[in-house]
């Protein structure tokens, strides 16, 4: 990359790349796997199973809800819903749309076409339809459907709306707000490998034909699912989390079929280039023998906050077997990547950049013997007196929201207009996002 100013705005950024990285020295980019916490759902319910797979999970107001497929050894597939009101607790409501066995008391919010693979999501086009609140794909080839309130579905047109591709799998689509557009990512081979693919829409009638993304020079891997998702609090940012798939290995002889899976993470500014810098798994099976089966450890479409300082993922487990479920796993907010220090310590310089904002908020963690330190430069490089290294308080602790301050104050609303640069020294810490604040 040039040395060309970039233009943040206000916006939240991530450091799951270098994309605001200059130059770098004796620091690194961490990947940070999620720490697992609490079974969410068993999936024990008659017209559930141990093939349900393909969790969606999305908030909606003040509560979340959650779509799934329940699938068994008798081959039904029907899609299911939960809700729940901290992302913890969830309950599997009575809906009495379709019958099971006779029984109208169940949860299942569509039978028909696009069952095994049914997405949801709550689109947020500002000129979307009332009576399409909510739209969905599934089948293959993809039809589209939707819903006035995510719980009565309807197939749009008769016809599917994309016909190109390998779909037997969890194909996603959603609006697109920072770049006022629908987006598709589905399943395709490439040279016999399971691969990704996006196709765009302005209308969700009309799609663009498939084209494969771009992973750059990176391995060819099975990628069974996508996960594809603009990070919600920084939607221009696409983060993915593929279940990653290795067809001919056979961890435990015992289980019927070959085939073993974990999840990886990658990372997207324009859904189309791929940085897929971590080829380390982002979810590993663990020491349980029924997570080595051929398509556990899938993570759910979705990223929930669930505290003021927690963001939750969510992965299927067991797949194939009894007690097939729902786990949780957590992370800090904003906490997939940092820039990472060990004890010896570095530092990084940002290219220029243009904000809008008076304050600088950087979410962070330290040890307790060491520190992060900012400085301001103008766009050549230059400290700028009042801001510079030895001029900086302090930094220690781990907080989502510090106001970076000086001797000269924390107001950088002065060289909103001129752009600068950021120079940040680090000994045994984490940066993991930054943002300027009125």
């Amino acid at each position: 990359m040039d040395d060309k100013t970039l233009d943040i705005g206000r916006r939240l950024e991530l450091f799951v790349d270098d994309y605001l990285v200059k130059e770098m020295k004796g620091l690194s980019l961490r990947l940070h796997s999620p720490t697992p916490e609490e079974t969410v759902i068993q999936f024990d319910r008659p017209w559930e199973g141990p093939y349900s797979a393909y969790v969606t999970v999305m908030k909606n107001g003040d509560h979340f809800r959650m779509y799934y497929r329940g699938s068994g050894e008798g081959g039904w597939e029907v899609t299911c819903y939960a809700e729940s009101r901290d992302g913890i607790e969830w309950t599997r409501p009575n809906l009495g749309l379709y019958p099971w066995n006779g029984d109208m008391e169940n949860n299942i919010v569509w039978i028909g076409p696009g069952t095994h693979n049914f997405a949801p999501f709550k689109d947020e086009n500002p000129n979307v339809p009332s009576n399409q609140l909510y739209k969905a794909i599934g089948g293959g080839p993809l039809f589209a459907f939707a819903s006035p309130d995510g719980i009565h579905w309807r197939k749009m047109y008769d016809e599917p709306i994309i016909t190109q591709g390998t779909f037997d799998s969890h194909n996603l689509a959603f609006w697109d707000t920072a770049r006022e557009r629908y987006v598709c990512y589905l399943r395709d081979y490439l040279r016999g490998i399971r691969g990704v693919r996006y196709s765009i829409s302005r209308d969700f009638k009309d799609w663009t034909t498939p084209c494969w993304i771009d992973l750059g020079e990176t391995p060819q891997e099975h990628l069974y699912t996508n996960g594809i998702i603009p990070y919600f609090r920084a939607p221009h940012i696409y983060l993915a989390f593929p279940k990653r798939f290795f067809p001919d290995r056979w961890a435990i002889k015992s289980n019927p079929e070959p085939g073993v899976s974990d999840a990886v993470f990658m990372s997207s500014r324009d859904g189309e280039r791929w940085d897929r810098r971590f080829m380390e798994a982002f979810i590993r099976p663990g020491p349980d023998p029924n997570n080595w089966t051929h398509r556990s450890n899938m993570p759910a479409w979705g990223i929930l906050q669930t505290d003021k300082k927690e963001i939750s993922i969510y992965y299927s487990q067991y797949y194939f077997k009894s007690g097939c479920n729902l786990r949780r796993g957590s992370l800090r907010i904003d906490g997939f990547v940092s820039i990472h220090a060990n004890y010896q310590g570095g530092e990084f310089v940002t290219h220029p950049l243009s904000f809008l904002g008076n304050e600088l908020s950087i979410n962070y963690a330290t040890s307790a013997c060491d520190l992060i330190l900012v400085e301001v430069q103008d766009i050549e490089g230059t400290p700028i007196p009042g801001y510079i290294l030895k001029e900086c308080h302090q930094i220690y602790g781990d907080e989502v929201e510090r106001i970076v301050s000086w001797r000269g104050g924390s107001n950088l609303g002065g060289f909103q207009s001129k752009g600068i640069r950021l120079r940040f020294l680090m000994r045994d810490a984490d940066l993991y996002s930054l943002r300027f604040r009125p």
